[in-house]
């Protein structure tokens, strides 16, 4: 079942608990997580934890546990659930405090909340999903996965109110990532990739990509390109924890070269998915 968490409790996933001077729901001050759960087993544990800690150490975001000790709360948290495939979503802001800027002295508050994966149909991905182009119009730190969203979401919501899936956002010209992903391009058995830098997010299905791509003989380059190269690539997909790998066969309603076969890029997702079972077995 879906349940949450707050602060050393556990509740129902729709009773409202959060108190109304929570930093988290007054600044946005905060960051977060989420992490895929296959048959029981974590999915990339380790690299998630890391980057929360990462992300928490780059706002001056104290978290009392240590990593160790948050990897158990986690797990604690979805054996309550009984579920066993399933999205766990971790936030950790600096806590409850009456308004104001300065950082209180408060103890940090951790929620999370644990419902059922949205397994994509096999069907869908042999589709691939579309895109647009959207300006870049976040601040100048997203390597950190912090709370502040607003323009991710304002740019999702333009590419939902265009029929299309995901916005690619574009920056000085250049292509830095989706609104909730990492973007891609496959040209001549080279897949290409934006280089991790303030500006983009290092995803944590990135990192398996790479792994994946080597195994299959593919070259990984890691070089900005411009929304033209993107168009004109053979193929294009994003990848995320909850998409895991989705191929873009078009963007602003221009075809990708290779959209009908999306060969290469399913050949990709193949080799991610003997991972998530080899994890399942393991």
């Amino acid at each position: 079942m879906s349940i949450g968490y707050f602060n050393g409790a556990f509740y129902p996933i729709e009773q409202i608990v959060i108190p109304i001077d929570e930093r988290g729901h007054q600044f946005g001050d905060g960051v977060y997580e989420v992490i895929r759960i296959y048959e029981d087993a974590f999915f990339m544990l380790d690299e998630h934890i890391q980057r929360l800690f990462k992300s928490a150490k780059a706002i001056k975001l104290k978290i009392n546990h240590s990593e160790n000790e948050m990897k158990e709360l986690i797990k604690e948290v979805v054996a309550k659930s009984a579920l066993s495939n399933c999205d766990v979503y971790i936030q950790i802001t600096r806590g409850i405090a009456p308004r104001n800027h300065l950082f209180p002295d408060a103890p940090v508050s951790v929620s999370m909340t644990v419902k059922p994966s949205k397994v994509i149909n096999d069907s869908i991905r042999q589709k691939g999903k579309t895109a647009i182009f959207h300006e870049d119009e976040r601040w100048a730190n997203c390597h950190i996965k912090s709370l502040n969203l607003l323009p991710n979401i304002l740019a999702k919501q333009a590419a939902f109110e265009a029929g299309c899936y995901e916005a690619i956002l574009v920056k000085d010209g250049f292509v830095t990532e989706g609104t909730s992903s990492n973007v891609y391009m496959i040209t001549d058995k080279t897949i290409t990739t934006t280089p991790l830098s303030k500006h983009i997010l290092a995803g944590i299905t990135r990192i398996a990509v790479k792994e994946v791509a080597t195994e299959l003989g593919f070259q990984f380059v890691e070089k900005s390109f411009t929304p033209d190269e993107l168009l004109e690539a053979d193929e294009v997909f994003i990848t995320s924890t909850t998409n895991e790998i989705m191929p873009i066969v078009s963007i602003d309603g221009k075809s990708i070269r290779n959209s009908d076969s999306k060969e290469q890029t399913l050949t990709v997702f193949k080799q991610f998915m003997k991972r998530v079972k080899v994890l399942q077995t393991s």
